[in-house]
């Protein structure tokens, strides 16, 4: 019986460290993941490195084209979105 009750706080430290760190790390994985898949052309976009642009192209290997400015267009890795400004309706 001593030995079971060495690990109760070992075993306790570990729930709590789950439940206050691991959990909620891994729905906001998930909310990014569910955000970068319904990226579609003409949402507003910021990239994690600061970089505001409209979605013109949206590539099936997992990159996006934005645009910066006018004719301006670099390719970006559709996971290195942060956040979305403005979506698009979507086509009817």
């Amino acid at each position: 019986m001593e030995g079971v009750a060495q690990f109760v706080p070992l075993i306790l430290i570990f729930a709590i460290m789950y439940f206050l760190l691991i959990r909620p790390q891994q729905k906001k994985m998930k909310e990014h993941q569910a955000m970068v898949k319904a990226l579609r052309r003409g949402d507003q976009v910021v990239t994690q490195g600061g970089i505001v642009g409209k979605v013109s192209k949206v590539k099936d290997d997992g990159e996006l084209e934005l645009e910066i400015a006018e004719g301006v267009k670099v390719r970006v890795i559709q996971n290195t979105i942060a956040t979305v400004i403005s979506k698009t309706e979507p086509a009817k």
